[in-house]
């Protein structure tokens, strides 16, 4: 029988089937509970932008554990307002262990050092800003928690409740979750909106390549008029299949 696992940094292997099939009958706040203080206890973390949605997943992680570890990339060409937001949402939901992610200052230097790379290559932008410190950042961990959701498209479109990507578990607690149901949580929680939405904003990364919604998706304002959807954090190099 194949099966598809991940490896921890000691060498351990767990089956993605077992992880799934555990959290069936399972409701989002058990299995939270469970993947944070069983399963993968120690050796999870929640990523985070800090963007239009992200105080869902927050919130429903800091009911169970407001001093797991969440990881937040600063590109160092963030809106103003995602800032002031990220420090928002950690006051309010009492978050203890929000750790800022940050490009290597002698990368930058070397390879981007008018901070225009975005405006000649939006890809290479990404990997030195955000995917290359965000990969150094999650080597100690099994698992990752995500806001990820079928309904921004593309990519995510074929999400699982719990994917593997480059041999690490990757958890998408809000996968199935629809722009409604997220609203309604916001709201019947009275959680905070990041101040961008007003200004017609529905996803939010860098300045440069960020702009406003024309109604297309949630994600349509990210890389705008470019093709491309990811900044390339969450993507597979290929998945992990062993015989069991």
């Amino acid at each position: 029988m194949y099966g598809i696992l991940a490896r921890s940094p000691g060498g351990a292997t767990t089956r993605l089937e077992d992880v799934r099939f555990r959290a069936l009958e399972n409701s989002l706040e058990d299995n939270l509970r469970d993947w944070l203080f069983e399963e993968f206890r120690d050796r999870i973390a929640v990523s985070s932008s800090f963007g239009t949605e992200s105080a869902v997943l927050l919130h429903l992680v800091s009911r169970i554990d407001r001093g797991v570890p969440v990881l937040f990339v600063d590109t160092g060409q963030l809106f103003p307002e995602t800032i002031a937001y990220r420090d928002l949402l950690i006051d309010r939901l009492k978050l203890t262990n929000v750790r800022t992610v940050s490009s290597n200052d002698e990368d930058i230097r070397r390879e981007d050092p008018a901070g225009t790379l975005w405006s000649v290559s939006t890809d290479a932008c990404c990997a030195i800003r955000k995917v290359r410190p965000y990969q150094q950042a999650i080597r100690p961990f099994d698992a990752l928690i995500t806001g990820r959701k079928r309904v921004h498209g593309a990519a995510r479109s074929d999400l699982d409740l719990v994917n593997v990507t480059n041999g690490q578990f990757r958890i998408n607690p809000l996968f199935d979750w629809s722009a409604e149901k997220i609203e309604n949580y916001l709201d019947n929680f009275g959680l905070p909106r990041h101040p961008l939405i007003a200004h017609g904003y529905t996803s939010i990364g860098c300045k440069h390549c960020t702009a406003k919604s024309d109604g297309g998706g949630s994600r349509d304002g990210r890389w705008s008029g470019s093709g491309k959807t990811e900044c390339g954090i969450h993507l597979s190099t290929g998945w992990v299949s062993l015989r069991s």
